[in-house]
C-alpha cells in the first residue's frame, strides 16, 4: 500500500530546558618586592566568553526536488497525558500530529510507541511510510488536519474511550529521484469522519482502533 494510498485510508480513511553559563573570573595575583621593600600586587582578570547559541535549521516542507527537511518533532502537552475529556481529545491532536510527521520524515516510531498491535490501520500506515521512504524515496503532501473533534468520554465494555473526528487530507504524491511520480492522491474535497479508540494504559492513552465511519 503506498504513502497516499493510506493518505485515503487514514482519512486515515485517506522539557527541554536551555542556559546559559555563567561567565567565571579568574585572578591572577603575583607580587616583586620593590625598591623600597614594600609589595605591590597587580591583577589581571580573564574571563570565559558566553557561548553563542548555535541557530535552528529552517524546516523546509517537501517538493518535487526532495524530501522535508528539519521537520520539528511534535510535543506532548501535558494535557493529553490526562485521563479527562479534554485530555482524549487533546491527546487524539497530538497522535494526528505525529503520523503527520511520519509522512514528512518516514520516521513511525512515535506513532508505534502510543498505538496497539490491534490498530489495524496504524499498521497499514506502518508499511506504507516504509516503502515510502524507502531508499531515496520520499512522501511529498498527504498530511491531515482535523476540522472537528470530540468526545462524550464514556467507557466502552472493552474498556476504551472513543473519539470522532472529521478530518481532511492534503493531496500528495509518492516521489522519487529525478522528477519520478509514483502515486499522486488527490483527496475529496469533504472531510471524513473518522473514529478513535483508545485505552488509558499506565498513566497514558493508548491508539487501539481508527477507522471510518
Amino acid at each position: 500500500m503506498s504513502a497516499a494510498a493510506v493518505a485515503a485510508v487514514l482519512v486515515l480513511g485517506g522539557c527541554s530546558g536551555s542556559g546559559e553559563p555563567e561567565a567565571e573570573a579568574a585572578e591572577n595575583v603575583s607580587s616583586s618586592a620593590s625598591p623600597s621593600g614594600s609589595a605591590s600586587a597587580s591583577e589581571t582578570a580573564t574571563q570565559t566568553a558566553t557561548p553563542t547559541p548555535t541557530p535552528t535549521a529552517a524546516y523546509k516542507p517537501a517538493t518535487a526536488e526532495g524530501p522535508a527537511e528539519n521537520v520539528p518533532l511534535p510535543v506532548m502537552p501535558e494535557l493529553a497525558k490526562e485521563k479527562s475529556k479534554e485530555g482524549l481529545e487533546a491527546f487524539a491532536e497530538y497522535w494526528f500530529s505525529l503520523v503527520n510527521y511520519g509522512y514528512e520524515t518516514g520516521d513511525t516510531s512515535r506513532v508505534k510507541e502510543l498505538s496497539s498491535p490491534e490498530c489495524e490501520l496504524c499498521e497499514a500506515y506502518y508499511v506504507a511510510m516504509e516503502k515510502g521512504h524507502a531508499g531515496e524515496d520520499w512522501v511529498q503532501g498527504g498530511t491531515l488536519s482535523i476540522v472537528a473533534l470530540g468526545t462524550k468520554f464514556v467507557e466502552t465494555p472493552e474498556g476504551r474511550y472513543q473519539v470522532i473526528l472529521s478530518i481532511k487530507s492534503a493531496p500528495g504524491n509518492d516521489r522519487g529521484p529525478n522528477g519520478v511520480i509514483y502515486r499522486e492522491h488527490t483527496p475529496s474535497k469533504d472531510s471524513f469522519a473518522q473514529i478513535m479508540e483508545a485505552t488509558y494504559v499506565e498513566g497514558r492513552w493508548v491508539v487501539d482502533l481508527v477507522e471510518g465511519i
